[in-house]
């Protein structure tokens, strides 16, 4: 396998994904990356979820089947360049977290990432009902599902949502902006560099568009991702050129880490 995996990125012409049965689950992902090591492989998360049961699910069951679902969203795999590359920013800014999770949950969920372009355009403080984000589902698979997986994908991503931050509330959500921070776009600049995009054109992608800012303040947030090490930026004469050394590097450098 290269450095990336076209899997990680799934498709978004093809319906699926883990928001028709479950929720982004950030806070079990959240407790599972506290109890096992950055350098750890999957078997130790899986070893980790469903033997040690730090997700504190109730079964057995429950403990494979919340696992199974961290796994399609997150991969949770070291030599998975998309997960290695969320692992290495997730320590660095513990407010970056829920960011790096929805924009991980929008890689690899087709539904999810169905749900965002209409959640995003909203305006803060508009109402944002469950049945609002089956419609955006909706348009983007028509007659995929069936009205009960469409209602249940419509609950499910609003939770998701509200997890990342994007929505507040519980019975009456309203849309709200998050924050951006430069280990999130560090990760969303990824993302964008790993289906294609190059140099400014990366400041303006599906996944910069998860800050709710515009293209100023990205790229004033990115100097900043410069200045930390998450990204190498250089500018000059309207050229903009973005690296990844450090979160592309090579995978034989899994073994000294």
């Amino acid at each position: 396998m290269g450095p990336f995996d076209d899997r990680d990125i799934v498709s978004g012409h093809v319906p699926g994904g883990t928001n028709t049965s479950h929720t982004v689950a950030i806070g079990h992902l959240t407790s599972l990356l506290s109890a096992v090591p950055k350098a750890s492989g999957l078997a130790d998360y899986e070893t980790a979820a469903v033997e040690h049961n730090v997700l504190g699910r109730a079964t057995t069951e429950g403990r494979r089947r919340t696992f199974r679902y961290l796994r399609e969203l997150y991969l949770l795999d070291p030599s998975r360049v998309m997960f290695r590359a969320m692992r290495d920013l997730w320590d660095e800014d513990e407010q970056s977290q829920p960011l790096l999770a929805g924009l991980s949950a929008m890689a690899r969920d087709s539904v999810f990432r169905a749900s965002a372009a209409g959640l995003l355009a909203l305006g803060e403080g508009t109402e944002a009902t469950a049945g609002m984000l089956t419609g955006f589902v909706q348009a983007a698979f028509p007659n995929a599902y069936n009205e009960g997986t469409a209602a249940k994908i419509g609950r499910n991503t609003a939770s998701s949502w509200t997890q990342t931050g994007h929505l507040r509330g519980r019975a009456k959500k309203t849309r709200q902006a998050v924050e951006p921070r430069p280990a999130a776009l560090a990760f969303a600049l990824l993302l964008g560099h790993l289906e294609g995009a190059r140099g400014q054109s990366l400041y303006n992608t599906q996944w910069t568009a998860f800050f709710d800012v515009g293209v100023r303040e990205i790229e004033a947030m990115a100097g900043v991702a410069g200045q930390r090490g998450y990204i190498e930026l250089r500018s000059g004469g309207g050229i903009v050129e973005i690296g990844f050394r450090h979160l592309l590097r090579p995978m034989e450098d899994l073994a000294n880490e």
